[in-house]
């Protein structure tokens, strides 16, 4: 109502005006007139809009001015989110976190031995060599957990069972898990060079125990020891008591391009009432055949102790590693042996911009910068190792097995692997002879293995 009795009082002025403007000059007292009317107009314009003012109960009129801008929204969290790490892993806001895992590994393998030596148990042998699923993931205040199994060759087997508790460096563990032997044994099995390990790992009886373990972890230092009891698969008797001590120091330090690894490890166990003795053996080079053309066979032992050495140095796409491992079984009345094993390896990766990985202590995946589904070759890395195990000494002769060995390894994609390898075997004083019982000779075996994980 207001905008209009202002609009009236402008357009009776403009009528006044261009008609004052049009006519004849005004005398003084005419001009005077014509003021003293517009004013008395004005008055009346502002009387009306106050009654007006009264009757609606509003303010007077103020200056309109444009909206604030509303505020940029916020976008919340979502509560739950899913990444895709080799398989779906789902994560919650508050701390939580599940994802599936596993592997398949499928071995095609031969050896060729002097007769007698493999009889059925060599030529061409194919296996599931692993089967592995389960999965992991984080609990809210600084827990983690793993569960997996490995379902390969018609039996189910404990791998890793464990809670974590470590929201910093330090960190405890309990559940079943490796105790800290060796880099060759700590590295994955995904990520090994050779489709089997240093004959020494297996010798020795390295497996994953049942146990309680703490670990800190800096920028280049890595220390490591618990106390374990023996395999979760090998626990169901109430003989099986055994208690063993081990820890593991790691210098790993990186200067420019080059990541340096230099550690230790020691090893006591108590066998306390485990029945039967003890028996250190390897297979040749590969996992198809159960022959063991090294053993000690079985003999008593009250306890055992290891010490091991182990470095490595890895720049751009080259590597080199090696180990020394010495074995001492205590045998009540007898003299106590001391067995070896180590090896020495270097290796390349031929692709461009690739390079084998390491973390926290050992090495890791070998993932290509240009997969085949990006239209590249993916990685390839070429590796060359001398393994040494001897299993003679005290009286105990077990055989000296040598082995020259070189691999081809191929990562498609960061996920998929395939892993060939040649190995010329050397033996001395064998467990196992030849049809002419000749104990010292060598053999040839070949590994293929392909491989997928996620």
């Amino acid at each position: 109502m207001r905008p209009l009795l202002t609009a009236s009082f402008l357009a009776t002025t403009m009528f006044i005006l261009p008609q004052a403007a049009h006519a004849q000059a005004m005398t003084a007292e005419e001009a005077a007139d014509l003021r003293a009317q517009i004013e008395a107009l004005k008055a009346q314009v502002q009387t009306l809009e106050s009654r007006l003012d009264a009757a609606t109960g509003q303010p007077a009129s103020a200056p309109v001015t444009a909206p604030a801008p509303a505020a940029p929204a916020v976008t919340a969290k979502p509560a739950t989110e899913i990444v895709w790490k080799g398989a779906p892993e789902i994560r919650t806001a508050d701390g939580w976190s599940f994802k599936p895992r596993g592997r398949m590994q499928v071995d095609v393998a031969s050896i060729d031995a002097p007769t007698g030596v493999t009889n059925a148990r060599g030529g061409v042998g194919t296996e599931f060599r692993r089967i592995y699923l389960g999965f992991d993931g984080k609990i809210p205040g600084g827990f983690a957990y793993r569960a997996e199994a490995d379902f390969a060759n018609s039996g189910v087997e404990l791998a890793d069972v464990y809670l974590t508790y470590g929201p910093g460096p330090f960190s405890v563990t309990a559940g079943q898990i490796k105790p800290f032997w060796s880099l060759d044994e700590l590295t994955s099995d995904l990520f090994n060079s050779f489709t089997e390990r240093a004959a020494f790992t297996q010798a020795f009886n390295f497996k994953r125990r049942v146990g309680l373990s703490a670990q800190y972890k800096g920028k280049a230092l890595l220390l490591q020891g618990g106390i374990f009891g023996d395999n979760a698969n090998d626990l169901l008797s109430d003989t099986n008591n055994s208690v063993s001590f081990d820890g593991r120091v790691v210098w790993m330090p990186k200067w420019g391009d080059t990541q340096l690894h230099l550690g230790g490890s020691a090893h006591w166990r108590n066998i306390n009432d485990a029945p039967g003795g003890l028996s250190y053996a390897a297979r040749p080079f590969i996992h198809t055949t159960d022959a063991r053309i090294v053993s000690t066979g079985a003999f008593t032992v009250s306890s055992e102790r290891g010490l091991g050495l182990e470095g490595a140095a890895l720049r751009g796409p080259f590597h080199a590693a090696g180990e020394a491992y010495w074995h001492t079984a205590r045998r009540p009345t007898f003299a106590d042996p001391t067995f070896f094993g180590g090896y020495a390896e270097v290796g390349y990766v031929l692709t461009r911009g690739d390079a084998r990985g390491y973390k926290d202590g050992a090495f890791d995946r070998l993932s290509p910068k240009r997969p085949i589904t990006e239209g590249g070759p993916g990685a390839i890395e070429i590796n060359a190792r001398y393994d040494h195990l001897d299993l003679n000494d005290a009286g105990i002769v077990g055989g000296r097995q040598r082995t020259l060995g070189v691999s081809l390894v191929w990562a498609p994609i960061s996920y998929v692997r395939l892993t060939a390898n040649y190995g010329h075997l050397m033996f001395d004083k064998a467990a196992i002879g030849t049809v002419t019982g000749d104990r010292d000779y060598s053999a040839d075996a070949f590994g293929l293995r392909t491989q997928f994980d996620f």
